[in-house]
């Protein structure tokens, strides 16, 4: 079962990226130790993307480096 939009952002929040907001349901989150800014589409309920998992995955792991 895909995990749901709101657990990939308390995922991110609690590994310390800060929501920089957006537009629409378009969220932007940023890390001082990650390069790139993590977007993430899609309301708080919708089931999330394989690729949106991965994404944040691998920010979260960037950011503890």
């Amino acid at each position: 079962m895909p995990k749901k939009i709101r657990d990939l952002i308390s995922q991110l929040e609690k590994a310390g990226f800060v929501n920089r907001g957006g537009k629409g349901s378009h969220r932007n989150f940023v890390h001082p130790n990650v390069m790139k800014p993590v977007v993430l589409s899609g309301n708080l309920g919708d089931d999330a993307k394989k690729y949106q998992e991965r994404a944040i995955k691998s920010a979260i792991e960037e950011s503890k480096k």
